[in-house]
């Protein structure tokens, strides 16, 4: 475990720099954090340290062969056999910032010096984008997302059959009450963490997320994610439909496809069949609006399909038109035949065929999960860890001459001032994150570059150690959770081959 360097005790106490609480510890105690504790007057960093070890036993991928004369037929972009990365992951956290990050180790990468500057970093700032893969109606868009009562963040746009959750921020963390704070900071660390965490929505649903697993809505388990609109499911299916029913309805809360009179439908020859969708009319075979949002058919709030069809015209409907209704996911369908007065009448016994459509409808989709996004940014303080030049460590980012990493998983960089930066928890080990009670959320960052760019960059040359040091205090050995993915891999810089 790494030990962090005391610089105050009293009557027996340490005290803990870590974070701006600065706890008194007594031996065999841990401070408010639980990250730190008092361990015969040593502080001592609780977590261990993570290091990403690419070798056979870890599950890594080794490259396989040198070809004739010895030269390897390698660029490095993909991950050398016993490679090793020191992640942020249990390395600790210095406060204030102006002293060197926890880790500053140095290494050659295909001969070339490279360094790394590793340190859990303490985000007052940091939210997470919570994608949620279900066309069910969570509550209305901008609608408050509350655990144990406080508002943690809300619900955002919806995107592409998945419903969006928007939760943290620095005005729930820091810009509410403490209790409010501590709920949303709990939230974060817990999501992050991959933990199921109870949810609801003001004037929506109950929710139950976890990272990596299917969402639970109202105590639903959702299973599927649409294969599509209702125009595109038109536009995929079409061709099987064409033989087998007169007309398609894919039933569905953004858009409602029609068979006869949609693009797909005119150019295989499918005949009109008088049928009149309550709607607004987007474009031929595309309707919008046929029903209010809802946990119904694909996602709208009816139970019974044919509340979105008016009369159909007598002039083209005629006795026994076959048609399919079917949601966007398959889970829904109905299959009818109109009867002398052209009313729809279900039918009990469904066609193997088109039995057969719906199944592959339902098999184009993908599984539903729960997708978790920690959002942060390098912050001055934070940047002052890395270099005494803050301002240079951004431009490198920007420059592609540092790379951002989280845990050793890829980091998208956001345009646009400072280092933002989004991260998959689920390409991240376990137990990533912590907090502090300031309330802030801890995680861990890493920067990799040359260390000819450190130099450069301003960066604390004095605290650079070789790596061999920083494993020697490694206690817990991953493989990268990321296949093909490797933080000093050359193709992420401008030097490399993907410059």
């Amino acid at each position: 475990m790494v030990k962090q360097q005391v610089e105050s005790a009293v009557n027996g106490k340490i005290r803990c720099d870590a974070c701006p609480v600065m706890c008194y510890i007594s031996d065999g105690k841990s401070g408010a954090c639980d990250r730190y504790a008092n361990i015969g007057g040593d502080l001592v960093r609780v977590d261990p340290l993570t290091i990403l070890e690419n070798s056979l036993s870890d599950g890594g991928k080794v490259v396989a062969f040198l070809p004739e004369g010895g030269k390897p037929d390698w660029d490095g972009d993909i991950v050398h056999a016993n490679a090793t990365f020191v992640t942020a992951v249990g390395a600790g956290t210095t406060y204030p910032d102006y002293k060197p990050a926890p880790f500053i180790v140095s290494q050659k990468q295909n001969g070339i010096d490279m360094v790394t500057v590793v340190t859990e970093g303490i985000f007052s700032y940091c939210g997470a984008k919570v994608k949620i893969d279900t066309d069910r109606f969570i509550g209305p868009e901008t609608a408050a997302v509350r655990v144990d009562g406080e508002p943690v963040g809300h619900v955002t746009t919806g995107e592409y059959g998945s419903q969006m959750l928007s939760l943290g921020g620095v005005h729930h963390l820091t810009g509410g009450s403490k209790k409010e704070g501590r709920v949303t900071c709990d939230t974060l660390m817990r999501l992050c963490n991959r933990e199921r965490v109870e949810m609801v929505v003001d004037g929506g649903a109950t929710l139950l997320l976890q990272a990596g697993c299917p969402p639970v809505i109202n105590g639903v388990e959702e299973s599927r994610m649409r294969v599509g609109c209702g125009s595109a499911t038109i536009g995929m299916f079409a061709k099987q439909w064409k033989n087998m029913v007169d007309e398609v309805v894919v039933v569905d809360d953004h858009i409602t496809g029609v068979l006869s009179e949609h693009q797909a439908g005119k150019l295989l020859d499918v005949q009109p069949t008088g049928i009149k969708i309550k709607g607004r009319r987007s474009t031929p075979g595309r309707y919008f609006q046929v029903a209010e949002p809802g946990t119904g058919w694909g996602g709208t709030n009816i139970s019974d399909p044919l509340a979105i069809l008016g009369d159909f015209d007598a002039k083209v409907a005629y006795p026994g038109l076959r048609l399919l209704m079917v949601s966007t996911t398959g889970d829904q369908y109905g299959y009818y035949i109109l009867d002398e007065n052209l009313q729809p009448v279900l039918q009990t016994i469904l066609p193997a065929a088109i039995q057969e459509t719906v199944d592959v409808v339902a098999e184009n989709c993908e599984p539903a999960m729960v997708s978790v996004l920690f959002m942060g940014g390098a912050g001055g303080s934070l940047r002052a860890g890395v270099t005494t030049n803050p301002v240079r460590l951004t431009r490198s980012v920007r420059d592609a001459l540092a790379y951002v990493s989280c845990g050793g998983a890829p980091a998208y960089v956001w345009p646009g001032g400072g280092i933002t930066v989004m991260a998959d928890v689920m390409q991240m080990p376990s137990n990533s994150f912590g907090y502090v009670p300031t309330p802030a959320l801890v995680a861990p960052i890493e920067f990799t570059m040359r260390l000819e760019d450190y130099r450069t960059l301003g960066g604390h040359m004095e605290a650079v150690i070789p790596i061999e040091e920083a494993v020697e205090l490694a206690e817990r050995r991953i493989a990268p959770l990321v296949p093909g993915a490797w933080p000093m891999a050359e193709r992420n810089f401008k030097w490399g081959t993907g410059g």
